[in-house]
């Protein structure tokens, strides 16, 4: 498979070889990439290799993941969301209700109207600001965005910079009420054995998730026929999947070259033109949730970090880490309301997103 993409933009590694662009992607890749980790920043394995992906573009490269091989990335990505179902968290939706509803709803209103004016204002074309601006369940919005029309690339752009914000202003939040300085992500292993039988049964899920996907036809087929097959498995059979921490980095970062690569030189100034507009939208929704943690706590009597990290619009693995650094919030309540907006956008996301659209004229 030809994986050299033509264009008309000539820089300085135009004219190399093919292999001399993939060593230079792979270089810059893992010096920023380890520069993240280094620094704790979040999603680093994706965003990383995204962002050497958008700078190996912008020097001329003209290199592609091959289709297959991404299609296997967003498979596995699948498999991982649909393995994190807890049922223990599932079932307690049902003892907060009321509180889940508003939290879920209040936030997907308020970024769909945000998405509806950037969209309606034509800072960003067409659907891309709706999708943009879907609070969570960041990857899987990327991911399925583009099989809804949107510019992949831009809805990235829009929704790790929000991760970014999010998990920054949500640590220094806890630290108005809780000394986090102790505290670190629990150091990943990344070449831990692995559980043959288990592994097997991962991989022979992420194929027939992938297939299933494709012949039925689903939109980004092989994420979500990856996330059905892994929440089947694990919610349903109680099976344990096996996804390894180097095999989801080098699925990250397949995904991150896939997007980052496609970016031009074109569409980086129509990003950094609209790159204002789209932080001032992250901070209003930022600040709506803040005001809706602080109804949370007026009429429910919930401590306000517990209130603002379960309405925090994004970021809900560097959420459960501040979470998990204090005993003075409830973490189970935190995850509940994290995960059921990721179950509602997930599943919402698409006909909302339509509906915006059709709303804004785009």
């Amino acid at each position: 498979m030809d994986t050299t993409a033509k264009t008309s933009f000539h820089g300085p590694l135009t004219r190399r070889p093919r292999g001399l662009q993939w060593l230079f992607l792979i270089g810059l890749t893992a010096l920023l990439s380890g520069l993240m980790l280094y620094t704790a920043l979040p999603a680093a394995l994706l965003i990383g290799p995204m962002l050497a992906a958008v700078a190996t573009g912008a020097l001329g490269a003209a290199i592609r993941v091959p289709t297959m091989v991404f299609a296997g990335a967003q498979t596995l990505v699948g498999l991982l969301i649909g393995g994190s179902l807890e049922p223990a968290i599932l079932a307690s939706f049902a003892d907060i209700w009321p509180i889940l509803l508003l939290a879920v709803l209040a936030t997907v209103a308020a970024s769909s109207f945000l998405g509806f004016l950037v969209s309606r204002w034509r800072i960003l074309p067409g659907t891309t600001a709706v999708w943009g601006s879907a609070p969570g369940a960041a990857t899987a919005m990327v991911l399925m965005a583009g099989a809804f029309g949107a510019d992949q690339r831009l809805v990235a752009f829009m929704q790790y910079l929000r991760v970014i914000f999010v998990t920054i202003a949500a640590a220094l939040i806890a630290r108005l009420w809780v000394d986090t300085s102790g505290v670190e992500a629990p150091a990943t292993v990344w070449f831990a054995p692995i559980r043959l039988e288990a592994f097997a049964l991962t991989l022979g899920l992420a194929v027939f998730g992938a297939l299933a996907g494709k012949l039925s036809r689903l939109p980004a087929p092989f994420f979500l026929g990856g996330l059905l097959a892994g929440a089947l498995a694990h919610v349903g059979a109680g099976a344990a999947l096996e996804l390894p921490p180097w095999l989801m980095g080098a699925a990250y970062m397949l995904v991150g070259w896939t997007i980052g690569l496609k970016f031009d030189r074109a569409l980086l100034r129509t990003a950094f033109k609209a790159l204002p507009q789209v932080v001032l939208s992250i901070i209003a929704l930022m600040a709506f949730c803040g005001g809706l943690a602080w109804l949370l706590h007026a009429e429910w009597g919930i401590d306000p970090l517990t209130a603002y990290l379960a309405t925090s619009p994004g970021g809900m693995d560097s959420v459960a880490i501040i979470a998990a650094a204090s005993q003075n919030v409830n973490l189970s309540f935190i995850m509940a309301v994290q995960m059921g907006r990721f179950l509602f956008v997930l599943l919402a996301g698409p006909p909302i997103s339509r509906m915006v659209a059709r709303w804004a004229g785009v």
